[in-house]
């Protein structure tokens, strides 16, 4: 069974994103390490760091991540803002691995006035730089599938297959599939062939075990649309048939699955907890047209 997580506020202290997946029966979770649109953070105390980890084994939370900042570009052709950026990632990797985090979610980033070959190489000679200063650690970098809004990079499988056959310590790379991004990039996922067909080309292209995480998002557009706007799950153009799919891959069975929905409630319960009890109940639940095509396209 996948393990079932959520991006949950560290408003108050880190170790309050931990106790509450705890309370909401979940199995790990993802956090910021500091406000993401800001780049400086204010640093991580030695009482942070041990609340949280406290707080992770407690609950016995595994494989927590975090997510960068938004403002981190990568691709950007600004040489002070791709400097910036650099920078930016090396500290993000050092809190991550400092809290025990398995891996820090990043966008690869938008190539704005060049074009996706250079904003690629761009991306690949800064994570290079990153692993050279951040020598040793075990957090990774996870490389986000993106919706492929404006000129960010991502959106097609290639994009992420160049960058891991370019960078010089690939396994220090793993990637995140956003359920939500994928298919507003255009990949199909609510037949069992269509899911089949589009995790193929994803091995053709990445590899599927490269994939150390998911996002569970639903779309509030449609295939192709090309626009990041996340609904609950089962609740927009998705449709519930694609999480089914993504649950009973037994090729994910350990992989950390992490809800990026609107947080609230509804009905006096948590949105969370509605999101969550919705994917527990697609496990197991998966038609064998599922297990055959999975298993000969694949």
């Amino acid at each position: 069974m996948p393990l079932f997580g959520s991006h949950l506020s560290i408003a108050g202290g880190y170790y309050k994103a931990a106790d509450k997946a705890a309370s909401l029966g979940m199995d790990t979770v993802q956090i910021f390490t500091k406000n993401n649109n800001q780049w400086q953070g204010k640093p991580l105390s030695d009482e942070d760091v041990k609340l949280f980890r406290e707080a992770v084994e407690r609950a016995g939370l595994r494989r927590p991540c975090a997510h960068n900042s938004y403002l981190i570009n990568l691709a950007s052709p600004d040489d002070t803002l791709w400097q910036k950026s650099l920078e930016a990632l090396v500290v993000e990797l050092q809190r991550a691995e400092v809290m025990g985090l398995d891996g820090v979610v990043m966008h690869p980033g938008s190539f704005v006035t060049s074009s996706e070959e250079e904003g690629l190489a761009r991306i690949a000679k800064a994570i290079d730089l990153v692993h050279k200063q951040t020598k040793g650690f075990k957090c990774q970098l996870w490389l986000e599938t993106t919706a492929g809004q404006g000129s960010n990079l991502g959106h097609r499988f290639e994009h992420i297959g160049t960058l891991l056959s370019t960078i010089r310590n690939p396994e220090r790379v793993g990637v995140c599939v956003d359920s939500c991004h994928i298919f507003a990039a255009g990949y199909p996922l609510q037949t069992p062939d269509e899911y089949a067909a589009t995790m193929a080309e994803f091995d053709r292209q990445i590899g599927v075990d490269r994939i150390r995480a998911w996002h569970l998002n639903d779309s509030k557009k449609p295939l192709g649309s090309r626009v990041d706007r996340h609904e609950h799950i089962g609740e927009g153009f998705l449709g519930m048939e694609p999480f089914r799919h993504i649950v009973n891959d037994p090729r994910f069975a350990e992989i950390p699955m992490y809800l990026e929905t609107e947080k609230g409630e509804r009905d006096g319960e948590e949105l969370d907890a509605i999101n969550l009890r919705t994917l527990k109940g697609l496990i197991g639940d998966a038609p064998k047209s599922l297990r055959k095509a999975t298993k000969k396209k694949t």
